[in-house]
Formats: structure tokens, C-alpha cells, sequence
């Protein structure tokens, strides 16, 4: 349950209203279902007759089983074997259709537009309407910030950057020699647009590249804590629109992200890679330079990526090779362990 002292909720609802919202099917089907009253969102092992709760992954079979909530996001197959008395609302997808309940419930809103007295703000900066800027935050010359943006204490806008419009920057987050579009957020520490590690091998001294790119980012990306973004060498460094990145990621220079991706916590990207696509790359994957991952891969977590990956296909390891290759070294190597024990 959310603790109200840090999540405002907005009211509660008939679950005829959530399911007409999320295109989830009532089952049982009629009238004293759609007018229901759902008046919070909880998971199933604490949600009571008055929340909604949801089944993803068959893992929570049990707690389904035994679970007290009043309704529930679940699959039609999962739908058959509800407990008794438990509403369904029956949808493809149930941890989509119980994300965007959660949202209904708890919606993010700015807080009242503002910008403090506190707040360093060049004279030739631009600032849209409806901004929210925080005490400590530094706007500097020639930077433009959208409408309806949050600037949140500590943040450095850097000079002539773009920032869209519903974009939130976090706490002490510092953005230089970027463009960013709508609706992009980076949460506290991310640091974009730094120099990326460029430099000339020498055995006298090594000679430093100067990094002359910038970095591009699309709309709907967010990008979390502590996250850092190379700007490029020449090319851009480049983050698709829908792209998703987590915290503790380290994304090099001239790198290009499509659209869609999702890249987990620890992830490290080498300079000049382009990842395609809606690719997954699970957490703590190191990606060599100059590669090319194609268009829905997805890399397993730790995997050690050294080549190039074909569209559509899932690897694991370090070196990271197919899933089938990879499953089948592991098996070479269980059997030779055995049968160098004798078993």
C-alpha cells in the first residue's frame, strides 16, 4: 500500500470505469461488478476487498490462489481458476493493464509553477510556460527549456542546450551539449554530454580527442540515477524516442540507441556501437565498441557482448554467444566434470 505521506492518490474508482480504460473484460460479467468501488491498488499477498491487485507471473500462483483482493488484472487462462468471489478483469497483458490503474490511482503531477529566487537563470536563457525551477538549479546562457518542465535543486542546464517540453531533470543532474525532446526525465546524478574517454594512443603521452558531437535524445526516454551519457566524438551520441535506461549505466561516445530499448542497471556501452531497435540488455552487460545489435535482440544479464548481434537474436555469456550455443557449452562442460569424477 502507498504511504500517503510521500503518494497523493486521486480518488477511487467503479472498476466498470478501469476496465473501459485499460480494455480489460469483467468477469463475472454485469452491472454489480461495474459498479464495484476500487479505492486503492496493492499486490496480492496484502490487497483487501476494496483494492485491485494483478497476476503476471505464474511464479504468484499461490498468492493468487489465496489472495483477499476485490478484483484483479489476470490472463484468460489464469481467469478459470480464480478464487471465489474475486472479480477478474481479464486482459493480454495484466501488468500493463494494472501499470496504467496504478497511474489512474497515483498520477504524477507538477507541482505549482514556480521558479525560485534561489535559482540561477542567465538573462539570454529561454524558460516556457508553467516551468517549475528549483532552488539551487543553474540555467546557463542560450539554454531554452520547454513548458510545463521541473527543474529540480542542483540541476545544470548547460549552455544552449534544448530541453522539450514536460521534461523533468532531477536532483544535481547536469546536462551539456545536448538536445533533449518532450517528455524526457533523468533522474537525480545523470550526467549528459560530458567529454567522452577519447584520446590518441601514445607511447610519449596520450593525446586527447577533442569531443566535438552532442547528444540527442528523443521523446518518451527516461533515463535513471547516476546514468551518464557521452556526448560524441562528431557524429552524435544518440538515444532513441521510448528508450528506457536504468540507473548506473555508462553509455560512450557516438553510441546510437533506437527506439523502444530497455537497457538494465550496470550496463556498459562502448564508443560508436549502434543498438537497433527494441533491444533488451539485461544488467551488468559489457558492450565492446564498434558493434552493431540488431533489431530486438535481447542480452542476457553479465553477458560479455564482443560481436555483432543479429536481429531477433538472444545471447548469453561472457563471450556472450546464441542462447542455444551457450546452454550447450554448459552442458559439454557438466558432462566432462562428471565424467572426469567418475559418475
Amino acid at each position: 500500500m502507498a504511504d500517503p505521506a510521500f503518494f497523493k492518490k486521486a480518488g477511487e474508482f467503479a472498476l466498470g470505469e478501469i476496465a473501459q480504460k485499460t480494455g480489460a473484460t469483467l468477469v463475472p460479467a454485469g452491472d454489480d461488478s461495474a459498479k464495484k468501488i476500487i479505492r486503492d491498488v496493492a499486490p496480492l499477498s496484502v490487497a483487501g476487498p476494496e483494492t485491485l491487485s494483478f497476476l503476471d507471473n505464474l511464479k504468484y500462483r499461490e498468492d493468487f490462489l489465496k489472495t483477499n483482493a476485490g478484483a484483479c488484472f489476470v490472463t484468460p487462462e489464469m481467469a478459470k481458476v480464480a478464487p471465489a468471489g474475486l472479480t477478474c478483469l481479464v486482459s493480454p497483458s495484466p501488468y500493463k493493464a494494472y501499470a496504467q490503474t496504478a497511474q489512474l490511482f497515483y498520477p504524477e503531477t507538477l507541482p505549482k509553477a514556480e521558479i525560485s529566487e534561489r535559482a540561477w537563470i542567465h538573462p539570454l536563457a529561454k524558460i516556457g510556460e508553467h516551468c517549475v525551477i528549483e532552488a539551487g538549479a543553474c540555467v546557463e546562457e542560450g539554454a531554452q527549456i520547454g513548458n510545463d518542465c521541473w527543474i529540480e535543486h542542483g540541476a545544470v542546464i548547460g549552455r544552449n542546450v534544448r530541453v522539450g517540453n514536460h521534461c523533468r531533470i532531477g536532483t544535481n543532474a547536469s546536462v551539456s551539449h545536448a538536445y533533449l525532446g518532450d517528455h524526457v526525465r533523468l533522474y537525480p546524478g545523470v550526467r549528459v554530454g560530458q567529454d567522452g574517454f577519447g584520446f590518441a594512443i601514445d607511447p610519449t603521452g596520450h593525446v586527447k580527442v577533442p569531443q566535438l558531437g552532442r547528444v540527442v535524445i528523443g521523446d518518451h526516454v527516461e533515463i535513471g540515477a547516476n546514468t551518464t551519457i557521452d556526448r560524441g566524438a562528431g557524429p552524435d551520441t544518440v538515444i532513441g524516442s521510448g528508450t528506457w535506461i536504468d540507473n548506473l549505466v555508462q553509455i560512450g561516445h557516438n553510441v546510437e540507441i533506437g527506439r523502444g530499448c530497455i537497457i538494465v542497471a550496470q550496463v556498459g556501452i562502448s564508443g560508436s556501437t549502434k543498438i537497433d531497435d527494441f533491444v533488451a540488455i539485461g544488467g551488468q552487460v559489457g558492450v565492446a565498441g564498434h558493434l552493431k545489435i540488431g533489431k530486438g535482440a535481447r542480452i542476457g544479464a553479465q553477458a560479455g557482448v564482443m560481436r555483432d548481434v543479429p536481429p531477433g537474436e538472444e545471447q548469453l555469456g561472457s563471450p556472450a554467444y546464441p542462447s542455444r550455443h551457450y546452454f550447450r557449452q554448459i552442458a559439454a562442460l557438466n558432462r566432462l566434470i562428471q565424467k572426469k569424477k567418475g559418475v
